[in-house]
C-alpha cells in the first residue's frame, strides 16, 4: 500500500474511534438515535397516548374511503346496578351486518357514564383495533370514541363479533337492552350470555360501491319486540335482505321510545335524532316509525296535531341534510291494555295526515300491512305476537316487505345549506 494511502486509512480509523467514544459518553447510538426511556406501565402508556376523549358527540371521520354504517344501536340509558361498570371483564357484542366491506371501524359510547371509561383492548372478529394508533382509549363521561379502521373482511348479512376489555371500574354502563341478539360477558366467573349490547353503538364498513345507509328511527316495532332471538327477523333485517347488501341499514329503534317526550326508555326521538340518525356514517334515506307510544303510553298525547308537528320537525331536519324521508303509519293496538276509542282516534288522525302526503317525502303503510281486514283497529291474528301491540316474525316480514325500495334508492336531494 502506498504510504499516503496508509496515512489516510490510519486517520479515518482514529476519527471513527473518536466518534464512537463520543457517542458512548452522550448515551446515543449512531444507528438508532436517542436511547429510549424505560417503558411506563401499560395504564400509563395508554393514558399518555390516549388523552381523554371530550365529552361531546364525535361524528365518524370519513377519511380513507367510502364509509357506511352496517349496524347501529341507539344508546338507551345507564344500565341498572352497574355503578362500577365491569372491571376486568371482556364485553363481547354480537351484531348482525347489513352491508359488507373490506375494513371496519367501531364507535364506543360512554354517554351515560359518570366517570372516564378505559378500554385497553378491542377486537373485531379477533382482529386488533386501535384508537389514534394506540391499543387503548379513555372515553370521558358523556363522550364517545371512533376507532381507527381495521382491515377485516365483513360480509353482508353475517354476525360480527366486537369485543373489548374494561380493566378498571367505570360506570354506569351505557347499554341497549332487549337486543334480541345473544352477546356475552366474560369475567372471572366464566362466560355469561346476555341480550344487552354494551358501549358499542355503531359498526361502519368501507365499501366503495355502497351508495349509503338507510337509517331507521323507531320504537319497539323497529327494535324487534316479539321477534325470535338470534333469528334476525326484525323488519329492518328483512329490508336489508331485500336490498341485497347494496345499502347499509342502521336500526335506531328503542323499545318504549316516544317522539315528543322522554318515556319509559331512551331520550325522545326529537332529542336523539341528530345523534342516532343524522350523524350515522353514509346516511342517505331516513325512515321514521315513531308516534304510537305517544298515543298509548302515559301520559298520553291527546292532540294528533302535536305528534304530526313533531314528525314534520324530524323531516325538516333530515331534508336540510339532503336526506329523503319516509314515514310509517301507526299500527293498530286494540286489545292492548292501554287501548281506548279516544286514543285510537288520535292514531287514525295521525295516519290520515301521513297518508295525505303533508308530513314526509313518502310513506310506508305499516297500518294497512298488519291490520285485520275485518277489524282494522286490531292486528291480524297471524301477525300478533300475543299482546295485541307487537307483531311476530311473520308480522315483521310483512312490514319489511311493505317498504318501497324505489324510495330507498332514490338519489339524494341537495342539502338546504348548498342551495342558493
Amino acid at each position: 500500500m502506498p504510504r499516503r494511502q496508509g496515512y489516510a486509512l490510519l486517520i479515518a480509523l482514529l476519527a471513527g474511534t473518536a466518534v464512537l467514544a463520543a457517542a458512548t459518553v452522550l448515551g446515543t447510538s449512531l444507528f438508532s438515535g436517542p436511547r429510549p426511556a424505560p417503558l411506563p406501565s401499560a395504564e400509563a402508556h395508554a393514558a399518555a397516548r390516549n388523552p381523554v376523549v371530550p365529552a361531546v358527540p364525535v361524528a365518524p371521520a370519513d377519511a380513507g374511503g367510502n364509509w357506511v354504517a352496517t349496524w347501529t344501536a341507539a344508546p338507551v340509558g345507564a344500565e341498572p346496578n352497574t355503578d362500577n361498570g365491569f372491571p376486568g371483564s371482556t364485553i363481547r357484542n354480537i351484531v348482525h351486518t347489513s352491508v359488507g366491506g373490506d375494513a371496519a371501524r367501531i364507535t364506543l359510547s360512554n354517554l351515560f357514564g359518570t366517570v372516564p371509561l378505559l378500554i385497553d383492548r378491542a377486537t373485531v372478529n379477533s382482529r386488533p383495533v386501535t384508537f389514534d394508533g394506540a391499543p387503548a382509549v379513555t372515553i370521558a363521561a358523556g363522550g364517545q370514541a371512533v376507532s381507527d379502521p381495521v382491515v377485516v373482511p365483513v360480509a353482508p348479512g353475517s354476525d360480527l363479533r366486537v369485543s373489548f376489555r374494561t380493566p378498571r371500574p367505570g360506570g354506569p354502563v351505557t347499554h341497549h337492552p332487549n337486543s334480541h341478539q345473544t352477546s356475552y360477558l366474560v369475567d372471572g366467573r366464566g362466560i355469561r350470555s346476555t341480550t344487552t349490547w354494551r358501549y358499542l353503538t355503531a359498526v361502519d364498513v368501507r365499501d366503495e360501491g355502497a351508495p349509503g345507509t338507510v337509517v331507521v328511527i323507531g320504537d319497539s316495532l323497529t327494535a324487534g319486540s316479539g321477534s325470535t332471538t338470534d333469528a334476525n327477523t326484525r323488519w329492518t333485517d328483512v329490508l336489508a335482505d331485500r336490498l341485497g347488501g347494496r345499502y347499509g341499514v342502521a336500526n335506531a329503534g328503542i323499545a318504549g321510545n316516544r317522539l315528543l317526550i322522554q318515556g319509559s326508555a331512551g331520550q325522545a326521538g326529537l332529542d336523539r335524532f341528530e345523534r342516532d340518525v343524522l350523524s350515522v356514517a353514509g346516511a342517505r334515506t331516513v325512515i321514521v316509525a315513531l308516534g304510537i307510544n305517544d298515543v298509548q303510553q302515559a301520559p298520553q298525547e291527546p292532540d294528533a296535531g302535536r305528534i304530526v308537528a313533531g314528525l314534520r320537525t324530524l323531516t325538516d331536519q333530515a331534508r336540510a341534510r339532503g336526506l329523503t324521508v319516509v314515514g310509517a303509519t301507526l299500527t293498530p293496538f286494540e286489545g292492548f291494555r292501554t287501548w281506548t276509542p279516544e286514543r285510537n282516534a288520535v292514531r287514525l288522525a295521525v295516519n290520515e295526515q301521513i297518508r295525505a302526503g303533508s308530513v314526509f317525502d313518502a310513506y310506508v303503510d305499516f297500518d294497512e300491512a298488519v291490520r285485520d281486514p275485518y277489524a282494522p283497529d286490531r292486528l291480524r291474528a297471524a301477525y300478533d305476537s300475543g299482546d295485541r301491540l307487537h307483531v311476530n316474525d311473520a308480522g315483521y316480514r310483512a312490514l319489511g316487505e311493505r317498504v318501497d325500495l324505489t324510495w330507498v334508492e332514490r338519489p339524494p336531494r341537495t342539502p338546504a345549506s348548498d342551495r342558493l
